[in-house]
C-alpha cells in the first residue's frame, strides 16, 4: 500500500486478479441477492411502512434541520419482532424541481450522520441542494438511535499501556484490555450484537427509503459509508438513483486486511508531516531534515512513555493525537506547534491541549467505538489466534512503526468477539446507474487501491482522482475541481468519462501553512467536514 502514486495507471490492470481475494481464514461471503426489480411495494413479510413525524431541530449552523425517528426490526428476518429506533435528520428541498431524498453517511462504522445532513445541504451549490431532501441518520446503535451502545465506558481513558508490545507484560496488559472490551460487549448487549452489522444497516436504509415514500434513493457516503452504499446497491440495485462514494473502502480486505494496509499508508502520511515541518524550520525550529525530525518525534514518544505529559499523554495518547494528521492535513499546524513546544522548550501544555482537542474520547466516542467494533467484528472473519496477529503486526511494524500496534489494539477485540462472523459482501455489480467515485492518491484511512478496486467492481462507474492529495474525505472540502464533478452529477447525472483507468483527475489543494500565516484560514470548510467524519473510519 506504499506505492499509491505508481498505481494511478496500473491499478486497473492488476485489480482483476485481486477482486475475489479474502483473508485465508474468512468464512464464505453471505449470500446476498438483489430484491426483485418489480417489487415496487414492500414484500409481504416486511414490516409495515411507517410515517415520519418531522419536527424542527435546527442549530445555529444549520437552522433548517428537522428530526424524526423510525422504528425498524432488530432482526429484519422477523419484521414483527422487537423494534429498535433509527434517528433521522432532514434539510427539506425548496426548489420546484425535486430529485428525491439524498441519504448521507459519514462513515465509521459508528459515525453519527445527523449533523452531516446540514453540512452537505449547506456546502453543495444552493441550486443543487434545493432539489433534494438531504437526509442524515444515526445507524443502528449510534448516537440518538436506540439502543445506543456503550460497551465499556472509559475504555480509552489515559494513560493506556504502550501500544508497542516490547515485553510480555506490555502485550498482556493490552490483550487484557481487548478481551475485557469484548467480554463487556457480550455481556451487556448479547441480544443486540448479532444484528449490529453492515447488512442490517443496509436494510435499515431500505426501510428509510420506504418511510420517505421515495421510489428510489440517492446516496452520498464517505469512508465506511462507501461500503455501506455499495452493499445497498448490491441488495437493492433497482432502488438506486444516484450513488456517490468518497474515500473508498477496499471491499476485498474487509476488515483485517484493510487495517493492515492502513498501517503502511499512515506511515507515509506521518512522514509527509515530518517533511512539512522541515519546510517551516523558521517557524518550528526543529531542523530541515525530515529524518532527524522524525527521530525527535520518536524520542518524544519514548520520554512520554516513561513520564506522560500532564498525567494524560503517554505513548498511546501521543499516537492518538497525531493520528488525525493522517486524515486531514489541516491539523498539521496545530500538531507541529505542540511538537515544537515540547521538544524546544519542554512545554507539555500545548501537547496536552492537542490531545484534548483531537484524541480524548468522551461518551460519544465510547459509543462510536462500541459500534465500530460491533460492526467490524461481526461483518467479517478475523484471526482468532493471537499468534497470527503478533506475526502480521510485527512484520508491518518493521516498515510502518507509527500506527501499526496502535491500530492493532484498536481492532484487537475482534480476536475475542462473542458473535460469529458473517463474512464480507461481494459488491461486484453491473445493474447500477453510473456511480461517481472520489479518491485521493495518498489517502491513508482508505488507500488508493480501494478506489481502483471498486471502480473495477462497479461496472459503468466513473472514477475521479485527487492527484497528490492525502486527505480522507475530499469533496465539499474546498477543492472546486472535485466539487464541480459532484455538482454536475447531482444536477443531472453527468459523470466524466476518460480513456484510461481514471475518468478525471483534479490537482490536490496546497498543504496548509503555519498558523501565523495569512493562508491559515483557508481550511475552515475542510475542518468542519473532518470534524463530522471523525477518525478511524
Amino acid at each position: 500500500m506504499r506505492k499509491r502514486a505508481a498505481v494511478l495507471c496500473g491499478a486497473a490492470a492488476v485489480v482483476a486478479g485481486t477482486i475475489t481475494a479474502v483473508p485465508a481464514d474468512a468464512s464464505p461471503s453471505p449470500t446476498v441477492r438483489a430484491a426483485p426489480a418489480a417489487q415496487a411495494a414492500p414484500a409481504a413479510h416486511a414490516a409495515p411502512t411507517a410515517r415520519l413525524g418531522w419536527e424542527k431541530c435546527g442549530t445555529t449552523d444549520y437552522p433548517t434541520l428537522q428530526c424524526a425517528s423510525l422504528k425498524v426490526p432488530l432482526d429484519h428476518a422477523r419484521p414483527q419482532g422487537e423494534q429498535i429506533t433509527i434517528a433521522l435528520s432532514r434539510v427539506p428541498h425548496t426548489a420546484r424541481k425535486y430529485q428525491g431524498p439524498l441519504l448521507v453517511n459519514p462513515g465509521g462504522p459508528g459515525g453519527s450522520g445527523l449533523t452531516l445532513a446540514g453540512f452537505v445541504a449547506s456546502s453543495l451549490p444552493k441550486a443543487v441542494a434545493a432539489q433534494y431532501d438531504v437526509i442524515g441518520f444515526d445507524p443502528r446503535g449510534v448516537g440518538k438511535s436506540t439502543p445506543a451502545l456503550n460497551c465499556r465506558p472509559g475504555h480509552f481513558g489515559p494513560v493506556r499501556p504502550d501500544p508497542v508490545p516490547t515485553t510480555a507484560a506490555i502485550e498482556s496488559a493490552n490483550l487484557k484490555r481487548a478481551k475485557d472490551f469484548a467480554t463487556a460487549c457480550g455481556k451487556k448487549y448479547a441480544r443486540v450484537l448479532p444484528y449490529i452489522n453492515t447488512l442490517s444497516s443496509v436494510r435499515d436504509m431500505e426501510a428509510i427509503r420506504r418511510a420517505l415514500g421515495a421510489p428510489k434513493l440517492n446516496y452520498f457516503g464517505y469512508s465506511y459509508g462507501t461500503y455501506l452504499g455499495a452493499v445497498y446497491g448490491k441488495l437493492y440495485p433497482q432502488r438506486v438513483r444516484r450513488l456517490v462514494l468518497d474515500s473508498i473502502v477496499d471491499p476485498t480486505g474487509v476488515w483485517y486486511g484493510d487495517n493492515l494496509a492502513q498501517d503502511h499508508a499512515f506511515e507515509d502520511r506521518h512522514r509527509a508531516l515530518m517533511a512539512w515541518i522541515a519546510k517551516y524550520d523558521a517557524t518550528y525550529k526543529l531542523g530541515t531534515d525530515p529524518a532527524r525530525i522524525e527521530a525527535e518525534w520518536y524520542a518524544m514518544r519514548a520520554e512520554l512513555a516513561k513520564k506522560p505529559a500532564g498525567g494524560k499523554v503517554g505513548a498511546a495518547e501521543l499516537e492518538d493525537t497525531f493520528l488525525p494528521g493522517g486524515y486531514y492535513n489541516g491539523y498539521w499546524p496545530y500538531l507541529a506547534e505542540a511538537f515544537a513546544a515540547y521538544v524546544n522548550g519542554k512545554d507539555a501544555d500545548p501537547l496536552v491541549e492537542a490531545y484534548e482537542n483531537f484524541a480524548a474520547v468522551d461518551a460519544s466516542g465510547d459509543n462510536g467505538y462500541s459500534v465500530y467494533t460491533s460492526v467490524q467484528c461481526r461483518d467479517a472473519s478475523w484471526p482468532r489466534h493471537w499468534s497470527r496477529w503478533r506475526a502480521d503486526h510485527w512484520a508491518a511494524y518493521g516498515k510502518a512503526p507509527f500506527m501499526t500496534w496502535n491500530n492493532a489494539w484498536y481492532n484487537a477485540p475482534c480476536a475475542f468477539w462473542p458473535t460469529r462472523s458473517l463474512g464480507p459482501v461481494n459488491i461486484m455489480n453491473g445493474e447500477l446507474p453510473p456511480v461517481l467515485l472520489f479518491q485521493a492518491t495518498g489517502d491513508a484511512a482508505t488507500p488508493y487501491e480501494g478506489g481502483a478496486t471498486v471502480h473495477a467492481l462497479l461496472r459503468g462507474s466513473s472514477f475521479v482522482v485527487e492527484e497528490g492529495g492525502g486527505n480522507h474525505g475530499v469533496t465539499l472540502s474546498g477543492n472546486t475541481c472535485l466539487d464541480k464533478h459532484l455538482a454536475a452529477y447531482l444536477t443531472d447525472g453527468t459523470v466524466p468519462r476518460g480513456t484510461g483507468s481514471v475518468d478525471a483527475a483534479c490537482e490536490a489543494l496546497p498543504d496548509p501553512e503555519p498558523l501565523n500565516s495569512k493562508a491559515a484560514s483557508r481550511t475552515a470548510r475542510g475542518s468542519t467536514l473532518h470534524g463530522l467524519l471523525g477518525f478511524r473510519g
